[in-house]
C-alpha cells in the first residue's frame, strides 16, 4: 500500500456517504443516543473531528501531535471520550462544518506528503496509506453507529478491503494491548468480499486460520458486533483467542459490544 491514492479516494467516498446521512438531521436528532454507550450522534461525528485533527497534526505538526500524545498518556482511559465530548458540545451546523473542513485539510496533507514518509501515531508510526486506512476504518465504524441509530442500512462495499487489511495487520497489536504475547507464526485469513470474491491474507498453508464474511470480520475488529453473532470460524487455539480480542483501532482495549439480546449493564 505504498501509493495512498486509492485509499484516500475511498476515504473521501466513505466520508461523503456518512455526510449525506447526517447533513439533513434536525437539532434534536444530533442528540439521539447511539449504540455506543453514552455517545450521541454528535459525539460520533465529534470523535471523527477530533481524530482527523489528530491525524492532521501527526502529518503536519510533530510537536503539536506530541502534545496530544502526552495528554492521552495522562488520561489513557478517558481522552477519547473527552475529545468526542469537546466537539459534541458545538451547535450541529458548526460541528458539521468543522468535520468537513478537517477532513478536507487532512486529505490534502495526505496527498501531498513526501513519498515514503511515516507519521507518528498513538500506536506504531504510519505511512500516508496506513493513516488514510485508519481514518476510513473509523469513519466506517462510527458511521455504522449513526446508521443504526436511525435504522438505516448501509450496504457493505469493497471499501471494506481496507478495514479488513487493517484488522489483519493489527493482530499483534491486539495481543499486546491485552498484555499477551503474540503468536510467532502468521495466520491464514480468508474472507468473502461483499461482491462475492475472496480476500486472502497470510500463508496458504498456515495451520491456524480465520474464515468468514468480510463484513463480519470488519464488524469484529472494529468491535461493532459481538463474536457470537458473527459467521466467523477460527481453526486453532491462537486464532480462536484472536477473535476474542481483535482490535483494529489504537488505544487501550475496547469494551466491545454485548451479544444481541444481552441487556446487562
Amino acid at each position: 500500500m505504498s501509493d495512498p491514492t486509492s485509499v484516500i479516494d475511498d476515504l473521501r467516498e466513505e466520508s461523503e456517504g456518512l455526510d449525506r446521512l447526517v447533513a439533513g438531521l434536525d437539532a434534536p436528532q444530533w442528540g439521539w443516543q447511539t449504540p455506543a454507550a453514552g455517545w450521541t450522534v454528535a459525539h460520533q461525528i465529534g470523535h471523527l473531528v477530533w481524530t482527523d485533527r489528530s491525524a492532521l497534526l501527526a502529518v503536519t505538526d510533530t510537536d503539536g501531535f506530541r502534545a496530544l500524545v502526552e495528554k492521552a498518556l495522562a488520561a489513557p482511559h478517558t481522552f477519547v471520550d473527552e475529545g468526542a465530548d469537546e466537539y459534541a458540545r458545538l451547535a450541529p451546523p458548526e460541528l458539521l462544518a468543522r468535520w468537513r473542513e478537517g477532513r478536507a485539510a487532512l486529505e490534502k496533507a495526505l496527498r501531498s506528503g513526501p513519498p515514503g514518509a511515516r507519521f507518528p501515531w498513538y500506536g506504531p508510526p504510519m505511512s500516508a496509506a496506513s493513516m488514510a486506512t485508519a481514518r476510513l476504518m473509523e469513519t466506517w465504524a462510527h458511521g455504522l453507529d449513526v446508521a443504526d441509530t436511525f435504522g438505516v442500512t448501509r450496504p457493505p462495499t469493497d471499501r471494506l478491503r481496507h478495514v479488513a487489511w487493517l484488522g489483519v495487520r493489527t493482530r499483534d497489536f491486539a495481543y499486546g494491548v491485552h498484555g499477551l504475547t503474540p503468536p510467532a507464526d502468521p495466520f491464514r485469513v480468508e474472507l468473502v468480499a461483499p461482491g462475492g470474491g475472496l480476500w486472502t491474507y497470510g500463508p496458504e498453508d498456515a495451520p491456524q486460520r480465520v474464515t468468514g464474511p468480510a463484513l463480519d470480520f470488519c464488524l469484529l475488529v472494529t468491535q461493532r458486533a459481538h463474536r457470537t453473532g458473527l459467521a466467523l470460524t477460527a481453526d486453532g487455539p491462537d486464532a480462536d483467542r484472536w477473535l476474542d480480542i481483535a482490535q483494529a483501532f489504537a488505544g487501550p482495549p475496547g469494551d466491545g459490544r454485548r451479544p444481541k439480546g444481552d441487556t446487562a449493564r
